[in-house]
């Protein structure tokens, strides 16, 4: 199971591209899905946005990890405590000191976020 599920992780979703800030001022507007006519079309197209904001989130996450880790390294003078990352990352302690556990697991086994 997890060799399948790190090959999904390597599969290259539609790309986030930015919008033009005078479109996403407009609250309808999002990604230019209100101007696509055929409901075939459109499916596909949000499909491919919402992978490509799942493995956003994924490697983002993983980012997190591994810099809470790194705030909380105790070989720094000025490391973090679970607390001070919590309140840092608008996060619980608790999910501080899995996400401290998580990126010290990305980073005893050299995976960069995102791989």
């Amino acid at each position: 199971m997890a060799e399948s599920e790190s090959s999904q992780r390597r599969l290259r979703p539609a790309p986030l591209l930015f919008e033009p800030s005078e479109a996403a001022a407009d609250p309808e507007h999002f990604f230019d899905l209100e101007s696509i006519d055929d409901p075939g079309a459109l499916l596909d197209r949000a499909t491919e946005l919402t992978l490509a904001f799942r493995a956003a989130t994924d490697r983002a996450v993983e980012f997190q990890a591994v810099a809470a880790a790194q705030l909380a390294d105790p070989r720094r003078f000025d490391r973090l405590t679970a607390a001070d990352i919590a309140e840092r990352a608008q996060w619980t302690e608790d999910y501080a000191k899995k996400m401290v556990e998580f990126g010290r697991d990305l980073l005893r086994n050299g995976r960069t976020p995102g791989e």
